[in-house]
This record gives C-alpha cells, structure tokens and sequence, in this order.
C-alpha cells in the first residue's frame, strides 16, 4: 500500500470516528426530572407506592431503552407532606435542570401555580383538584379531577337510589384543600338539579373513634356518605360503622348506609386496613384500571413489580400504577417530542402536551379512558370507573363514564 492510500484511509477513518463519537454524544442525552411526595408522614400511604411505581417505570424506560440511548433520571424527595419542604424541594430540583415536575399534594400544587408559571416547566401532579388549574398555564391533571369523582359518584347515588325522596347524603373529607376540593361543584351541581340532598359535611380528625358522628348521621337518616380523604381514616369509620352493624349489605339498604369514596379513600390498601368491613360493597371510583381486570395493563403492572422486586401488596396497590401513569405520559411527550427532531426543553414539552389529543391522544394502559390535553382542557382522563369491593377485590360496575354534572358546569 502506498503512503497516499494509508494516509488517505487514516484520515478517512479518523473522519469515521470522529463522526461516529458526535453522533453518539449528541444522542446520549439525559431528560431530569423532579419528584416530590410524602414517602413518610401524613398520607405515606399514598405516597410511598406512588414513588415506588415512578421510580420502577423509570428503570424500565432506561433498561429497555425506550428512549434510544437518551437515559431518562427521577430525582425523588420526601416532603413528608409539607408544603414548606415541598418549595424547598422544587428549587433543589431547578438547580438540577429538571424538564419536567412532578408534584404531590393540592396545597403545595395550589402554593406552587405562580412558581410553575413563572419557571414555564410542565407539572404533573398526585393532586386531582381541578383548582390546580387556574392561575397558571402549566398543571396538567393525570386523570379526572376530585370534583368529577366527587360528583360522579353521586350522580350513580340519585340513579340507583330507590324510593320517592332524595337520597341523603354526607361527604366526609379530609381537614385540608385536598379533602374541601370537590365541595364546591357537589354544591353547584345539586344547584342546577342534581337530585341528592347533602345532609352534613364532616371534615374528620385524628380521632380513632367515630361512633358519635356516625349516629348523627343515623339520626339524620343519612343513607350514603361520600368519601374524599385517604384510606385511614376511611378504614377507621368503616370498621366502626361495622361494630354498630351500620354497613348495608346490599346497596342503598333500607335503614343502613352505603359507603363510597374517591380515588384515594379506596382500592386493594383500604381492604388490607379495614379488613372485614370493607370486603363488600364499599363503591369506589377512578380513572385507573384495577388489578383485578385481566388485561395487558395488568399483566405489565405486575411484570414491572416483579421485575423490581416489588411486594403482591405494592403490585396490586391503585397508588402505584398513579405513579406509573405520571411518569407514563412524561416519557411519551419526550418520544413526541424527540420524534419530530425537537431539542428537549421545557417548551417542547409544553406543546406536546397542548398536542395530544383527538386521535393524538395516548392510551397509557394503566388508565380506563385516554389522556388527552389541550389549550381549553388540561384535565387528562375524563372518565371515571365505577368498582365495588367483593371478598375483599375490586370488581368494575358497568363502563366507564364521565360526569354528566361537571360537564354541565364546564359549559
């Protein structure tokens, strides 16, 4: 070979190399993001399988490189469900160049809207409350918002109630933003003709005994109650409305009460703190797919759990397919976005979010309808499950539907 042709094969293979080594730098990106929640304290038991399902969904996109090469990094912290914490958090967390947020509770997401918008960085969070919505352009809810649980639920309550009166119905909430987040719109909706009568609104305390509240609501005739708070406190009335053989064993018994809740005050974690009193007909609604339906979402769920080394009890736990979910639609607006050869920002994301929707909508699996945003609707999946506890499993009532009321409210 002569010296001409080796020199010119050198310095074709350098430009080879070097080609080849700005190729993979620049699609060896890594997308941060910020997770904060209460792992410890108050409402841990959401919150540490919410963690656990993002944390295992992220190691999944990275081990099986559903983002190419692009390596996807969750920062998780304990806010042990203080707002303060939570601030101070989200700042740690800018300093990491996160892209996209990932928040928890409703009064650190209300403390937080200026902030968000200020930052122009996209949010998800743990918090259904419709109110997240105002004041800011960037808080996207995963799924149908407190009021659309709230509300539907009640909605099923005046449909399948028998006899002439309106039912009498009581909320009991939890003491805080996330617990008082639905009352406005259960308030407006009997306003313009939601047949129930709202007897009483309890927000519950600390104490473990609920025996005077409960016969007051006896004494009312209060014939269901409505939850929305976390599963505790739930499992604690349900047990003591059981000791005073107050639980109907069969909807809407004559002279018992039915009990319903919201997203976080039922699922497989109730049963397994009340026990007994809750195995049968405690009503239940999300926008989440239960373990007890066959089905890919399902079978994937318990894969990732196994695959991370995850309990039966976390596999099966609604909270840790919500965290799932989130991380779920963060990954696929950054495909979106990588897709259509966009650098990954805030901004990019941002517009791929207020884009999907219609037939860009995404099916996640985890969830009973698609999640679907967009400049006028940032609220993700508008329908709703209804599920009833039998031997101590959750079983679907019907098909999914979205809340006739809070529909009517929007207009």
């Amino acid at each position: 070979m002569n010296n001409k042709k080796a020199t010119f094969i050198l310095v074709a293979l350098s430009f080879l190399l070097v080609l080849g080594f700005s190729v993979q730098v620049l699609a060896a990106e890594t997308y941060k993001m910020g997770l904060s929640l209460a792992i410890t304290g108050a409402t841990s038991d959401v919150g540490d399988p919410y963690s656990k399902g993002a944390e295992d969904y992220v190691k999944y996109v990275n081990d099986e490189k559903l983002l190419g090469d692009d390596k996807l990094v969750v920062f998780i912290k304990d806010d042990g469900y203080k707002t303060e914490v939570t601030k101070r958090n989200f700042e740690d967390f800018l300093d990491e160049d996160i892209v996209f947020y990932l928040n928890y509770s409703t009064g650190s997401t209300i403390a937080l809207r200026q902030d968000f918008q200020e930052e122009k960085i996209p949010v998800l969070p743990a918090s259904f409350f419709s109110g997240n919505l105002q004041e800011n352009d960037y808080v996207f809810l995963p799924i149908a918002s407190y009021s659309s649980q709230a509300v539907g639920l009640a909605e099923y309550v005046a449909a399948n109630h028998k006899g002439s009166s309106k039912p009498k119905v009581a909320l009991f909430i939890h003491p805080s933003a996330f617990g008082r987040a639905p009352l406005d719109n259960v308030k407006k909706a009997i306003e313009i003709g939601l047949p129930i009568e709202l007897v009483e609104v309890v927000e519950h305390g600390k104490d473990l005994d609920n025996t005077a509240m409960l016969k007051r609501f006896q004494s009312k005739g209060v014939q269901y109650v409505i939850s929305q708070t976390v599963q505790p406190p739930v499992a604690t009335m349900l047990k003591g409305a059981q000791s005073l053989g107050m639980i109907a064993s069969t909807y809407g018994e004559e002279g018992k009460i039915t009990f319903l809740g919201c997203h976080y005050a039922g699922g497989p974690a109730l049963v397994s703190l009340a026990g007994s009193a809750a195995n049968e007909n405690y009503y239940w609604t999300t926008s989440y797919k239960m373990m007890t339906a066959k089905g890919p979402g399902r079978d994937a769920q318990f894969a990732l759990a196994k695959r991370y080394g995850r309990d039966e009890k976390v596999a099966k736990d609604a909270n840790y397919t919500n965290g799932i979910m989130v991380v779920q639609v963060a990954v696929e607006t950054i495909r979106r976005a990588k897709a259509k050869g966009k650098k990954i920002t805030r901004a990019a994301l941002y517009e791929e979010l207020l884009a999907m929707n219609g037939f860009n909508s995404f099916n996640s699996l985890t969830t009973v309808g698609p999640v679907s945003f967009s400049k006028t609707d940032r609220e993700g999946v508008d329908t709703l499950q209804l599920y009833v506890s039998k031997g101590g499993l959750f079983y679907e009532i019907g098909a999914p539907f979205v809340s006739e009321y809070v529909q009517k409210l929007k207009q």
